[in-house]
């Protein structure tokens, strides 16, 4: 049996595939989560550790937070399509552990992108048993509230609600330590070290829902935005304000290579095609 080795940005959950590892554990919820237990931080990804020094791509802002322009609502609105997200009630499959209600803010500005590291040569038809190990990692294994991850999207580009509490809605997830409030996890299912490419179904996927997402509150997926951390198990201690990509990655805000070097290389493209389904 392949053995994967607990690093910074994952944690096991039980498994016949394999020992899968979450990249949100070592986020945690922080303030911004509900989860009765807050997540350790571990030392730096093995996969990753001829990776180069990674400066903090976020940039503190010492001014009180104000919008982005691009938050600013327009004469015309750029919206995208909502894609097919395949619900939560399918692949948890009756395995739901208690859990509080979910919990909202007002609305999605910023989305990270995740890598969950784990195996990437899985059938897409066993996503929702991988998922339910997911699951089990946090919410049983570590007695969160509920899976970290708002979505989840497979190598075949298939999208699957995560976090309960409705697709539509700003639900505060438990991804980004001091940044889950206002931003929606977005998880690729595999591993996306440096050289392992990126299905371009998943890229496709992760673009078009991060459109939509971002396009209820007209926000331009090129754009920066400004977020408020709630703690300081982050990049930025608690109320400091700095600014990210509208779409960023989990190691722009914590102390992770997740979502991994190929993932990080794609979001430009990401970023542009999410831009163009909304019509800018």
């Amino acid at each position: 049996m392949r053995v994967f080795r607990m690093t910074l940005c994952c944690a096991p959950a039980a498994t016949a595939l394999g020992l899968l590892l979450l990249c949100a554990v070592t986020a945690g919820p922080g303030d911004g989560g509900s989860a009765t237990r807050p997540a350790r931080a571990a030392g730096p990804a093995s996969a990753d550790r001829a990776a180069p020094v990674l400066p903090p791509a976020a940039v503190p802002v010492r001014r009180p937070p104000i919008l982005s322009p691009a938050a600013v609502p327009a004469n015309r609105p750029h919206t995208a399509a909502l894609p097919r997200i395949v619900p939560r009630a399918d692949w948890l499959a009756g395995a739901a552990y208690r859990r509080p209600p979910a919990r909202y803010a007002d609305r999605v500005t910023a989305v990270f992108i995740h890598h969950t590291d784990s195996p990437n040569n899985y059938d897409c038809a066993d996503t929702p048993r991988i998922i339910r190990f997911l699951y089990a990692g946090q919410a049983g294994g570590r007695n969160w509230d509920d899976i970290g991850y708002n979505f989840l999207v497979d190598r075949c580009g298939t999208i699957y609600e995560g976090r309960a509490g409705g697709v539509g809605k700003a639900v505060v997830g438990a991804h980004a330590q001091g940044f889950n409030e206002g931003t929606a996890g977005i998880a690729a299912i595999g591993t996306f070290i440096a050289d392992t490419p990126v299905p371009p179904s998943m890229t496709k996927s992760i673009a078009a829902l991060a459109a939509w997402k971002l396009g209820l509150a007209n926000i331009d997926p090129r754009s920066r935005v400004r977020l408020t951390s709630t703690n300081s198990l982050s990049r930025f201690p608690k109320g400091r304000t700095a600014s990210f990509n509208a779409i960023a990655a989990h190691r722009d805000e914590y102390e992770t290579y997740c979502p991994g070097q190929a993932l990080m290389a794609a979001l430009p493209e990401i970023r542009q095609r999410a831009a163009a389904l909304q019509g800018r």
